[in-house]
C-alpha cells in the first residue's frame, strides 16, 4: 500500500509529541508552542481568528537538521571509506608479494572497478530487500487497521505514553518540587495539558485511519516516506565513492618507477583521504573530527601492515618451494 503525500500533516500531532521530555523544567517541556500552534489549528478549523503573536527569531545556536539526504550517508561513507582501506590493503598485499610496478597498477584498477560493481549491486540489492520487508509490514498494518482498530488504538496509546505524552497517571520528573508550590503548579497544569493534548491526538486517528496507519508507521517502524531510500540513489552513491576512494591508491603506481616508492605514496595518499572522510564524517555527525580519522588511520594502518606480512610471508613461501 502506498502512503499519500498529506505525511506532514498527519504527523504534526507526532512531531509536537516528541519535544516533549521529562527535565528539570517540566513547566517548559510540556509548555506552550506545541499546544498554542495545535490551538491555533483548532480555532482555525472553527473560524476564529487569531490575535497578532510578536515575531520570533531562531536561537542563535540554532543548526539545521540534515534532512534531503541524510538517509544515504552511511552508503557514502561506507563507499569510500571502503575504497580507500580495501584497495590500500590490496596494493600492500601485492606489492609485499613482490609485484612489479606494472602488476601492481593493473591489479589496484581491476581492485577497484570490481569493488565499484560489488558495492552499487550489494548496496541495490540490499536496499531493496529492505524497503521491500517494509512493504510487506505497511500492508499488514493496514490489515492489521482495517481489522483490528480497537487493539491498533490500545497500541497508539502505549506508544503516546514511550514518546513523553502521560496517560491517566502521568509520570514526571519532580526535581526540587517540595522546594517550590508555583513550580508544582506548573507542573499540574502541564500535566493537563498533555492529556488534553492526548485526547485531541486520540480522537483525531482514531477517526482518520489513513493518518492512523501513517503514524504507525512512523512510531512503530521509524521510517516516513521522506526517509525512504532508493536502491539505485544508494548503490550508485556507493559505486561512485569506492572508485573515487580507491583512487590514492592507484594513481602513485602511475608515476612512480619503484613498487615501494608507490606504496609508500598510496600509504599517505590514502592517509589524507582517511582524515578527510573522518572530518567530512564528523560535520554530519557533530562529533570529534580528530577521534574520527585516528580510529580510520589505526584500523587501515594495522590491516596494512597484517596484508603486506602476508604478502612478503607469502614470497617468501614461494621463493623455498
Amino acid at each position: 500500500m502506498e502512503v499519500d503525500d498529506d505525511l506532514e500533516a498527519a504527523m504534526f500531532a507526532t512531531a509536537a509529541a516528541a519535544s516533549i521530555v521529562c527535565n528539570d523544567n517540566v513547566a517548559a517541556s510540556f509548555g506552550s508552542d506545541d499546544f498554542v500552534r495545535i490551538r491555533k489549528e483548532d480555532d482555525a478549523g472553527a473560524g476564529i481568528s487569531a490575535s497578532p503573536q510578536p515575531e520570533t527569531h531562531p536561537h542563535p545556536a540554532h543548526t539545521d537538521h540534515l534532512v534531503k539526504s541524510r538517509q544515504y550517508y552511511r552508503d557514502m561513507v561506507l563507499g569510500v571509506n571502503d575504497g580507500l582501506v580495501s584497495t590500500f590493503l590490496l596494493v600492500a598485499g601485492v606489492v609485499g608479494g613482490g609485484m612489479d610496478v606494472e602488476a601492481t597498477l593493473l591489479t589496484s584498477i581491476s581492485g577497484a572497478i570490481a569493488g565499484a560493481i560489488s558495492m552499487f549491486a550489494g548496496e541495490y540489492v540490499a536496499t531493496k530487500s529492505q524497503n521491500e520487508v517494509m512493504k510487506g509490514e505497511i500492508k499488514l498494518e493496514h490489515e492489521h487497521i482495517t481489522n483490528y482498530h480497537q487493539e491498533e488504538m490500545k497500541e497508539l496509546s502505549n506508544l503516546f505514553s514511550l514518546i513523553g505524552i502521560p496517560g491517566s497517571s502521568p509520570h514526571i520528573c519532580h526535581a526540587n518540587v517540595a522546594d517550590s508550590t508555583a513550580h508544582s503548579s506548573n507542573v499540574t497544569s502541564s500535566a493537563k495539558e498533555a492529556r488534553k493534548l492526548r485526547q485531541r491526538m486520540t480522537q483525531y486517528y482514531g477517526s482518520n485511519p489513513d493518518a492512523l496507519l501513517k503514524i504507525m508507521i512512523a512510531l512503530e517502524f521509524g521510517v516516513i516516506d521522506g526517509e525512504m531510500r532508493s536502491p539505485f540513489v544508494a548503490g550508485g552513491s556507493s559505486l561512485a565513492l569506492f572508485f573515487v576512494g580507491s583512487l590514492p591508491s592507484v594513481i602513485p603506481f602511475v608515476c612512480v618507477t619503484d613498487s615501494i616508492s608507490g606504496l609508500i605514496a598510496s600509504g599517505i595518499a590514502t592517509a589524507i583521504g582517511l582524515f578527510l572522510v573522518g572530518a567530512i564524517k564528523t560535520w554530519a555527525t557533530r562529533g570529534n573530527m580528530w577521534l574520527a580519522a585516528l580510529e580510520n588511520l589505526l584500523i587501515t594502518a594495522a590491516g596494512g601492515g597484517v596484508a603486506y606480512g602476508i604478502g612478503v610471508g607469502f614470497q617468501h613461501l614461494m621463493s623455498e618451494g
